[in-house]
């Protein structure tokens, strides 16, 4: 596969992966989803690989979902009706009917078609029909068999920063900027972020970024434990670098796999329906943390 919207690189054991959309402060789109899923799949299966490291490319780490559809960017009932089928609408974030976008807008249909295609979508519709794009992302990064640092060097909000909480070290700039911002754009918090966030950094710090929506320091995420190092901007990629080949050097896989398994026990089955944000909420009788 050849990767559009990231980088992919090994040197000594360590592989790199960089967000890779400068111009739009490395916006998410489905293309990056898919492109990343095959990236930490490559990675496990690579025994040269030993410790992974995810960064952005240019002055971002990842400005969250790439909103370039505006006001449509989360409409699912037009995408449902045969509406955009492009890599920004979010129909297209999660499990993709046969043939993929291209087979729903192949032909032209009647009005009425359209309509009954829509409401026999609806009866049929499953929970893995809902599964969010990034949840399925952050799922895989959990159960990677190799360590995953996130060098986190510029502003990094909504999935730009809920895609390291599966992560098992996140190592910040001071530039960097970070923001669970769900409340204020009306949306709810994606990616297991309600799972993995409170147990990294308990459930009021967690209450607090989610419900204000705010954008916060690099020195505030490293007081509420969300990073454990804040180093110069330059400094960054050499102090995660570092880090990965000492883990490199050292780390045995069963240690690695004994490690993340102490820390597990109750996320297969939550972390899989924290990953359907709309079903969850529901089904647990729980506000989103």
């Amino acid at each position: 596969m050849t990767f559009r919207e990231i980088r992919y690189d090994v040197e000594d054991g360590v592989c790199t992966v960089t967000l890779n959309r400068p111009d739009l402060l490395n916006a998410v789109t489905t293309t990056m989803l898919g492109e990343l899923g095959e990236a930490w799949d490559r990675a496990d299966a690579d025994d040269a690989v030993r410790a992974v490291i995810v960064t952005g490319a240019g002055r971002a780490f990842c400005a969250g979902a790439d909103l370039g559809a505006g006001g449509t960017t989360f409409d699912y009932r037009r995408a449902s009706a045969g509406g955009d089928s492009s890599d920004r609408s979010p129909r297209a974030w999660g499990p993709q009917p046969p043939g993929g976008p291209a087979a729903r807008s192949a032909a032209p249909r009647r009005p009425a078609a359209r309509t009954a295609d829509a409401a026999a979508r609806r009866r049929s519709a499953s929970a893995e029909d809902h599964r969010d794009g990034g949840g399925i992302v952050t799922l895989r990064i959990f159960d990677m068999k190799k360590p995953v640092i996130a060098a986190i060097n510029g502003p990094a909000v909504g999935f730009g920063i809920t895609l390291t909480l599966p992560m098992d070290v996140r190592l910040a700039s001071t530039a960097a900027r970070i923001g669970f911002v769900f409340a204020r754009r009306g949306v709810v918090p994606e990616a297991c972020s309600t799972w993995f966030l409170p147990r990294l950094v308990g459930i009021s710090q967690a209450a607090e970024w989610v419900y204000t929506g705010r954008v916060f320091s690099a020195e505030e995420a490293l007081a509420g434990g969300l990073v454990s190092r804040i180093v110069a901007p330059d400094a960054l990629l050499p102090a995660a670098r570092r880090l990965a080949l000492e883990i490199a050097e050292l780390l045995s896989a069963i240690s690695r796999a004994s490690w993340r398994a102490a820390g597990s026990s109750a996320s297969g089955a939550t972390t899989r329906l924290t990953s359907r944000p709309a079903r969850a909420s529901s089904a647990l009788k729980t506000r989103p943390v």
